[in-house]
């Protein structure tokens, strides 16, 4: 009898830890306007993106992740390499947004405001652009708008 509520006890407590992962994400180092801006976001950040909990970031001062496999936000990186004056601008809520397709999924980085924020989604989450949802208040109340999506 006291076997078998050991069993549940450490089955239990095994399920915990493995949801309890933490996930490694390389922080950006944005400028000290940048790193104002990012901390209000990450403030703000939603418990749940797409329906998944929040998880454990090291380091995780400017970057945030949700579900397994993870969807990863960063704030304060640099603009994204095939960003150009021409790119499609994809708008959200009000939050302008560049998505670029990556190995295993898509990367959507904002557009026109006073910090980038980068949003990485598995291509298990069919509807990827609802993590936009999701995320796009925090990023709309706290990154200020210096051109809007065109």
């Amino acid at each position: 009898m006291c076997t078998a509520g050991l069993v549940v006890v450490l089955v239990t407590l095994s399920t915990l830890l493995a949801g309890c992962s933490k996930v490694a994400v390389s922080d950006p180092t944005p400028d000290a306007a940048g790193a104002a801006v990012c901390s209000a976001v990450m403030a703000d950040l939603p418990e749940q993106v797409l329906d998944q909990g929040r998880r454990t970031v090291e380091p995780g001062r400017f970057s945030a992740a949700w579900g397994k496999p993870a969807i990863v936000l960063r704030c304060g990186v640099g603009a994204p390499p095939t960003l150009t004056p021409t790119s499609e601008c994809m708008e959200i809520n009000g939050v302008g947004w560049f998505s670029e397709e990556a190995t295993g999924g898509m990367i959507f980085t904002t557009i026109g405001r006073a910090a980038y924020v980068e949003v990485s989604v598995p291509s298990q989450y069919q509807l990827g652009s609802g993590a936009l949802v999701d995320i796009g208040a925090a990023v709309s109340t706290h990154d200020p708008v210096l051109s809007p999506c065109q």
